[in-house]
């Protein structure tokens, strides 16, 4: 039997910080958005997903970073905004 330590912090194993959760999964988004590079899939493609990846990873960085996670209106009138700015963008790409 394990014996409990005197010391709070070593007596339970602590769950990873928000913080460091959102620096993974930015990890992965940008590790994946390379990977569809790779892949010989049309060019139009190619731009929605990795426009989709970017638009994933602006809404981390606006929640977990900026803190707006605990604001849920100011969250989404900036996802909102970077919503319309990349459809923006994806439509003079594919013109």
């Amino acid at each position: 039997m394990r014996g409990s330590s005197s010391f709070p912090k070593y007596s339970r194993r602590r769950l990873p910080s928000p913080i460091t959760c959102a620096w993974f999964a930015l990890l992965a988004l940008s590790v994946t958005s390379a990977l569809l590079t790779m892949m010989p899939i049309p060019s139009k493609l190619l731009g929605a997903g990795i426009l989709i990846l970017a638009l994933a990873k602006s809404r981390i960085i606006l929640a977990q970073y900026l803190d707006l996670a605990h604001s849920p209106g100011w969250l989404r009138g900036f996802t909102m905004v970077v919503t319309a700015f990349a459809v923006l963008i994806f439509g003079l790409y594919l013109i």
